[in-house]
């Protein structure tokens, strides 16, 4: 057992000493026109694989960080790109076409498509750690006192791999991500004196959830409903509704503390599940596994959700990278769909100071690169917004790769006095993101009958202009009918319009088949940007 213990303390070392070099190949890594390093992209799910399961088409979510593939703008920069089954070269074609002025052959000598041919439902950096002749052509490919490695999340899977081939990761330790969990996002925005909802601690049973949930309701007699969250959960998938209005006979001034939780757990049972699949007897499963909280349910006429995203350099300062207003589907609303960047005018900015507060404490903790805080905003009386932050992500989410996108396309700046972004010409940037446009009729289209859509309806984006789609998750689309996209303008309306006409041209060349879904209804997005009034 010494031993052992031993071997995991040296493995930690050496991970944290590899993080160290970060300092010293931090103007490479922020990609200054000088830059010249080796890339490692490992966009390694790695998060309960049975909770990922159910997002469909999760085995191609590996796809949405070939953003990464802009980086070979600069000509001396290498990137080695792993996945767990080869893509289809159509889409490594439509991003390399992407690069403004470097000639296409000069791009992809630069690049290193690797793959592990095992498509079975474990993350990727496993599947790696398990292949020690990849692991070693992976070394071999890399120039060691240039590289660093980049993944979706960082657990002890990508410490070992980062030891394992001596490259320094660039994400948090894995030991600090508990503060990405709903549990330790509440204790963050405690600590650094973010407004959060009332909640509990992380419980590990069902009993133990029954009796935060009673204590949350006598604390807040007047509370309607709660959200119960399992504590590792992703996009909402691992939450369910508690809804308190048909038990108003067990409420705090009528029933005893024992008759309440007896019936609450008792009723867990009904709670709306926001995962179309879940129930009750899976998720009591997963709390002794994952733990779960249960928090109050903000509850307003006017609401939105809104998010931050910002970074930690290896320098240790923080930096607001952008803000989006989050689109939001399922049952209650609780599932993420989309995004607009960027967030509405009219909070941004206290997003902004928000985000900041939350990132240095997270920063005073050790954490590193990529942050998310995920908001809920509702409109008082007054007119006034009040702002509840409601998690932390330690992970590259849904709003990155679409902000990433934009960045190295128009290589420009985000203004922190006004919360836009500006192309290097000075045109403010809008856009809309998805990874969830999905369809019936879109099932069968292949990467290569997306490519003659895109080319005969022009409906890629422009260099000149820097407007347009970008697409990504093309993977998804023959099996599933899944896509996703960013639809850049330098208008919101602009944006909104580029969305809808790629919708359009999608449903046009889809029109033979007969049944058709939406996501939205009537293709369109249900928030105007002024006021967000439908």
């Amino acid at each position: 057992m010494a031993t052992i213990e031993s071997s995991i303390l040296e493995e930690v070392s050496q991970f944290q000493q590899l993080q160290l070099a970060l300092r010293d190949r931090w103007q490479s890594i922020e990609g200054s026109e000088d830059s010249d390093v080796d890339i490692l992209v490992i966009p390694s799910l790695s998060i309960d694989q049975r909770e990922m399961a159910k997002v469909e088409g999760c085995e191609h979510y590996e796809e949405r960080l070939l953003f990464a593939l802009i980086r070979l703008w600069n000509p001396r920069n290498r990137l080695i790109y792993v996945t767990s089954v080869p893509l289809h070269p159509s889409i490594i074609d439509y991003y390399l076409q992407l690069l403004p002025g470097i000639p296409f052959s000069h791009a992809r000598n630069r690049l290193l498509l690797l793959s592990t041919y095992d498509a079975s439902l474990k993350p990727l950096s496993q599947k790696i750690l398990e292949r020690p002749r990849l692991l070693n052509r992976i070394r071999q490919a890399l120039r060691l006192d240039k590289s660093f490695m980049v993944c979706y999340n960082s657990t002890f899977l990508e410490s070992e791999l980062s030891v394992r081939l001596g490259v320094p990761l660039y994400a948090a330790d894995p030991n600090l991500q508990i503060w990405g969990t709903k549990s330790g996002s509440r204790q963050i925005f405690a600590e650094s004196g973010v407004p959060h909802p009332d909640g509990s601690e992380r419980v590990w049973n069902a009993t133990d959830l029954a009796e935060a949930t009673a204590e949350l309701w006598e604390r807040q007699p007047s509370l309607q409903r709660c959200v119960v969250k399992l504590n590792e959960g992703i996009s909402g998938e691992g939450n369910a509704l508690f809804d308190f209005r048909p038990i108003s006979q067990y409420a705090p001034s009528k029933a005893t503390h024992e008759q309440r939780v007896a019936v609450i757990g008792d009723r867990f049972a009904t709670m709306r599940f926001q995962a179309s699949q879940e129930t009750w007897a899976n998720f009591s499963g997963r709390i002794p596994e994952l733990g779960a909280i249960v928090e109050a349910f903000v509850e307003g006429e006017i609401k939105y959700s809104p998010s931050v995203q910002g970074r930690i350099t290896p320098l240790g300062e923080v930096e607001i990278l952008s803000t989006h207003d989050q689109i939001l589907g399922g049952p209650d609303g609780q599932i993420y769909l989309g995004c607009r960047f960027p967030a509405d005018e009219s909070y941004r900015l206290q997003l902004q100071q928000m985000g900041l507060q939350v990132g240095r404490k997270l920063a005073e903790k050790g954490a590193l690169e990529r942050f998310g805080v995920d908001f809920i905003t509702v409109k008082n009386a007054d007119g006034k917004w009040d702002i509840q932050a409601i998690e932390i992500n330690l992970r590259k989410g849904g709003t990155t790769h679409p902000f990433m996108t934009l960045k190295l396309l128009t290589n420009g700046r985000y203004d922190l006095s006004t919360g836009l972004f500006y192309s290097q010409q000075g045109r403010a940037k809008y856009y809309i993101a998805t990874d969830n446009l999905q369809k019936d009729r879109y099932r069968g289209l292949l990467p290569n009958d997306l490519m003659d859509i895109i080319a005969h309806h022009r409906l890629h984006f422009d260099t000149g202009t820097e407007t347009g789609t970008v697409f990504h998750l093309m993977g998804c689309l023959s099996q599933f009918g899944k896509l996703g996209l960013t639809s850049i303008g330098d208008s919101p309306q602009q944006a909104e319009d580029i969305y809808n006409k790629v919708v359009k041209v999608l449903d046009e060349e889809t029109s033979n088949k007969a049944h058709d879904f939406s996501w939205f209804s009537n293709n369109t997005f249900p928030m105007n940007w002024d006021g967000f009034s439908c």
